[in-house]
């Protein structure tokens, strides 16, 4: 299922294979929460260099429904992608939608922010979702906690996750999914003896890979490489890693250094709706003035369809107009920036050169 192709220090080339295609890791998943990479077509995404997308249960639970997505003969046929997708479970929900649920030990009551209907989801439902929904790879049904909780909160959230992590998986083994494969979620925000004492229970259920949660959520960038750091050592060399919601470029390079082979971050396409676009040098801001007469590309060494064919300028000109097109342009430039990251990691890795790049790339690469 999964195999090491080349290691480099910590960091691993490798690949996963499931049954609607190989995800070669690195890799970045393009987040399309709501079944939709926003502005974007599933060919543009394929065509950049994506293996394999992410979509969330609790959102895809709520609109449009598991009857209409099971009516159109589950999740790939109805978002018109091919490939391999990852469902988040909901549990990241429980984070951010704190203060419009409750949770209990059954699961948690969400009051919906669209039209404030009540939603339920317990480890149960969460995975038969996702089982119906013919997604790839499962992720089970956790509490995501805040950053900052303290240790009395968060050793009870640590052992409520590790008993919903054995329902989840409970559940799945009797859905009897071929073709999909379950990560477990390791949980224990920053103390280091709750991040082992989940890790060691989710590795007597035997996950297909390992996602590390819980972070992304307001730590500083040291604690959560502190995190992974002692994380490293126990982690089961044969299995696929998953930091959840991380990051910038410079997180994705460092993480890959210790062993990560997978992530998804809203960062690229948020940030292209908002006018940010990454460079070799560090992000820009396209609305900022100095960007109103450039003929320049984004960044001179892109060879996205965006820098290859449109001026700086030009990018202002349709921010400053709320044109559509601006946005499709800014995520095509932003996704490419990230995909290509991850194919240039990887290269670098199968010629033993990781280090060196991400050394040369991060004392370029100004915040």
């Amino acid at each position: 299922m999964f195999e090491i192709l080349n290691q480099e220090g910590h960091a691993r080339l490798g690949r996963l294979v499931c049954q609607r295609g190989v995800i070669r890791t690195p890799a970045f998943m393009p987040v399309g929460t709501y079944g939709s990479v926003k502005s974007m077509l599933p060919d543009e995404i394929k065509s950049l260099g994506a293996d394999i997308i992410l979509t969330n249960a609790y959102h895809m639970y709520e609109r449009p429904g598991l009857s209409l997505i099971k009516g159109q003969g589950g999740m790939h046929p109805f978002i018109g992608w091919d490939g391999p997708i990852l469902m988040d479970s909901g549990g990241y929900q429980v984070f951010s939608l704190d203060g419009l649920n409750t949770i209990t030990e059954e699961g948690v009551k969400f009051k919906s922010p669209i039209n404030g209907s009540e939603i339920f989801l317990s480890p149960e439902i969460s995975i038969n979702f996702q089982v119906d929904c013919g997604i790839d790879i499962i992720m089970i049904f956790d509490e995501c906690p805040p950053y900052g909780c303290n240790k009395a909160y968060l050793e009870s959230s640590t052992d409520l996750s590790i008993r919903w992590a054995q329902r989840s998986f409970h559940t799945f083994q009797n859905r009897n999914s071929d073709h999909a494969k379950i990560f477990g979620i390791i949980q224990g925000g920053e103390y280091p003896d709750l991040r082992l004492k989940s890790l060691e229970a989710l590795l007597e259920m035997n996950f297909d890979g390992l996602a590390i949660g819980g972070l992304a959520v307001g730590e500083p960038e040291e604690l959560r490489m502190k995190i992974i750091n002692g994380l490293n050592p126990y982690l089961p060399p044969g299995k696929p890693r998953y930091l959840m919601g991380v990051g910038t470029p410079s997180d994705l390079l460092n993480s890959i250094a210790q062993g990560i082979d997978m992530f998804d971050c809203v960062i690229p396409t948020r940030h292209a709706r908002t006018g940010q676009l990454f460079t070799n040098h560090g992000p820009i801001n396209i609305r900022n003035s100095q960007y109103k007469n450039s003929n320049q590309p984004i960044d001179e060494k892109c060879r996205c369809l965006t820098c290859q064919k449109f001026s700086l300028s030009y990018l202002h000109h349709l921010d400053k107009c709320k044109e559509i097109l601006g946005l499709r342009l800014n995520t095509i430039h932003n996704l490419y920036f990230y995909l290509n990251l991850m194919e240039t990691a990887r290269e670098q890795l199968r010629v033993n050169n990781f280090q060196q790049f991400k050394q040369e790339f991060l004392a370029n690469y100004m915040l």
